[in-house]
This record gives structure tokens, C-alpha cells and sequence, in this order.
């Protein structure tokens, strides 16, 4: 039976390689497999690639995350290092309680 969940895509911007994109690319994937597990789609954009991609989104700072689907659309900035702060940003439901 089809699961009428919806993909969340989100979208992580980044300028290169930095300590901090890295670290906010590793927080993204752990937290969106313990909560989103085969739920989401993450699209990292290199702003040094393609800059002119930040105007779409108001892009002002990095790493910024982007949640598109599903809406409203959310932005978190910095690394994800505070997961709290990033599941509640996104208003993800934690996958179980931790003390």
C-alpha cells in the first residue's frame, strides 16, 4: 500500500567546503534519517557553483537550510549542530523521546 506521507525536500546551501557546511550536511542527514527515515530529499547547492541560485530562496547567510515541502517554508542558518532548535525549526515530530 502507498504511503500518502509527503517527501519533505529540503534544500541546504553552502558556500564550498567549509568546517561548517561539512558539519551542517552530516547534522542534516542524521537527523532527517532518525526522523525522516526514507521520507525527504536534501539538495546541497554550492553557492560558489552557482551563486545566482541564492536570490531565489533570500539567501543571506550559510550554511542555510531550506525546508520547501512540506509548507510553510522554513530557513534555518548555521551548521544544525542544536537538533532541538533544527526539529522544531523544520516542525518535525521527534521520531522518540530523548532525556
Amino acid at each position: 500500500m502507498e504511503s500518502t506521507e509527503e517527501i519533505w525536500e529540503l534544500r541546504l546551501y553552502v558556500a564550498g567546503k567549509t568546517m561548517k557546511s561539512v558539519t551542517a550536511l552530516s547534522n542534516l542527514n542524521k537527523y532527517c534519517e532518525e526522523h525522516l527515515k526514507d521520507k525527504y530529499v536534501i539538495e546541497v547547492i554550492d553557492l560558489l557553483v552557482q551563486p545566482q541560485l541564492a536570490e531565489g530562496d533570500q539567501i543571506l547567510a550559510i550554511p542555510t537550510l531550506v525546508k520547501k515541502v512540506p509548507e510553510p517554508i522554513r530557513k534555518i542558518i548555521g551548521d544544525l549542530s542544536n537538533e532541538e532548535k533544527v526539529l522544531v525549526g523544520l516542525n518535525i515530530r521527534p521520531a522518540r523521546r530523548v532525556e
